[in-house]
């Protein structure tokens, strides 16, 4: 069965349920049943065939869902675009993906121009209707087109083509399967105890395997309802929390800072919330101490796009007891922790973090070499770094390329960033290498103040006293208004590196 199922039985079950709320409408699981079948046999008439790529751009959209679930029925493969992308970054992914059809939100049509251009082959559709100059979605005569009936094998077709942000070089496009979306689904089900009963947020962007997966498709799998906003606003997410009586959503790091720094964070009613789940970063024990102090409850996912993303995850009982941990391995997962000899390591032990298990990506699109490379031993090789604690819970230190070697010692940036944070006077900080001739790597913190705060090189350096280990203490702190961060919301450590390269100016 493919992926559309899913919402056909809905449809049958709870024709009338919300399935999802957007801007004002109303869509039921019955209409959006008859939305797919309609794209679906839109699809079928501008000639998309199984394996073919359609891509999306513009924010988060009814739409996108609608096309992801039509993509499975034909075994086609949906490319969501990020719209934070300049357009010769677009023209890359573009050029390597090579979609049979491209549909284009309003917003962007101008964007799009240059694009269009050069990929003439493609179908360019603009999704808001006529448009001088392009095609309608709407417009595409779907009459003639044949009914489509997903095969036997459509669990393992790929559905999803997700490129990383690139920010360590160049994008990599993911390839997940139904196969994998449906175990994605199955894990987030368990992470959130899941039901038809819930009322899920999605203000991450799309584009992004967390916004898509780690709540969105989900609760379309169990028959919920999806509050789908266009872009993350605070004074949205307080409405809809209030308003519609939330009860799960996904916030990374960056969201509900912003959230904890509006005016509303301490007398907003956000009792209907269940739990707030978060990732995309390393996320510390201070931080969730914060959150959790406003009565509410904190859990970590830790994943990658290559793990649909979810691989060990927090549930609702433990976010006090294992605050800052990743959480256990999913119930469709393996985890392991190993060595450079990829000997698994005992509790305590930092070493590379290792998944397998239904959900891992098929492969990477184009680059078998870097795909044999990450999958060796079946194994998905995530270049993450952490540790088992005594009870089997994952706690990460270093993400992909983060971690610092000086004078042959690892460095954690996150432990180091723990400490910043505690700081009253500091907002937001990270830590990076800068190349040394004598270490190889130097030790920076970057930091940005709260607003009004002041306080020295010399005072931020004296937090590490007694705290860390001297190889371990930053060398230098560079100031900042505010620390440059990806799409959704990551500290973009490459931009980083490259401004601490740079000797400091007078």
């Amino acid at each position: 069965m493919d992926l559309a199922h899913w919402i056909e039985r809905h449809a049958a079950f709870t024709p009338d349920q919300p399935a999802i709320l957007f801007a004002g409408q109303e869509t039921s699981y019955a209409a959006l049943a008859a939305d797919v079948r309609l794209a679906i046999r839109r699809l079928a008439a501008l000639g998309v065939r199984r394996g073919e790529v359609v891509a999306f751009l513009g924010f988060n959209h009814p739409g996108q869902l609608v096309l992801l679930f039509a993509c499975a029925r034909i075994g086609a493969i949906l490319l969501p675009l990020n719209w934070r992308l300049a357009a010769p970054e677009h023209a890359r992914v573009l050029a390597d993906a090579s979609p049979r059809a491209v549909i284009v939100e309003a917003a962007f049509l101008a964007h799009a121009e240059s694009l269009r251009a050069a990929l003439p082959e493609a179908h360019w559709l603009a999704l808001d209707g006529a448009t001088p100059g392009w095609s309608a979605w709407q417009d595409v005569d779907a009459a003639a087109a044949l009914a489509v009936r997903s095969d036997e094998d459509a669990e393992s077709a790929p559905v999803l083509l997700c490129y990383t942000s690139g920010s360590t070089g160049v994008p990599k496009g993911v390839v997940l399967t139904q196969r994998a979306l449906l175990y994605n689904a199955l894990n987030s089900s368990h992470m959130h105890d899941l039901t038809a009963a819930d009322r899920v947020l999605t203000t991450l962007p799309l584009f992004h395997v967390g916004g898509i997966n780690i709540q969105t498709l989900p609760a379309l799998h169990a028959g919920a309802t999806v509050e789908l906003h266009a872009k993350f606003d605070p004074a949205a997410t307080f409405d809809a929390i209030e308003g519609r009586r939330i009860t799960l959503t996904v916030l990374v790091p960056a969201q509900l800072t912003a959230m904890m720094e509006h005016p509303r964070w301490q007398r907003a009613d956000l009792s209907s919330l269940r739990v707030i789940s978060t990732g995309s970063t390393i996320v510390s024990e201070s931080f969730v101490r914060r959150v959790h102090e406003r009565g509410l409850r904190l859990i970590q996912v830790y994943g990658s796009t290559e793990t649909s993303p979810i691989a060990t995850y927090l549930r609702a009982g433990d976010a006090d007891r294992k605050a800052g941990s990743a959480g256990l391995p999913a119930l469709h997962c393996e985890v392991r922790v190993v060595d450079a000899d990829g000997s698994d390591l005992p509790p305590g032990g930092d070493g590379e973090i290792l998944v397998r298990g239904a959900n891992v990506m098929r492969d990477y699109w184009n680059v078998p070499e870097q795909t044999a490379r990450a999958l060796r031993g079946g194994w998905y090789h995530s270049g993450d770094f952490g540790h088992f604690d005594p009870e089997g819970y994952l706690y990460v230190v270093a993400r992909k390329n983060d971690m610092i070697i000086s004078g042959g010692e690892n460095i954690y940036p996150a432990e180091i960033e723990g400490v910043l944070l505690e700081c009253p006077a500091i907002a937001e900080a990270s830590v990076v290498g800068r190349p040394d001739e004598r270490w190889g790597e130097a030790v920076v913190a970057v930091v940005a103040l709260k607003p009004g705060a002041a306080i020295s090189e010399a005072e931020v350096l004296a937090l590490f006293a007694g705290r860390i280990a001297r190889y371990k203490q930053p060398r230098e702190v560079r100031f900042v208004a505010a620390l440059p961060r990806t799409a959704i919301g990551k500290v973009n450590r490459s931009e980083l590196r490259a401004a601490i390269a740079a000797p400091v100016t007078a």
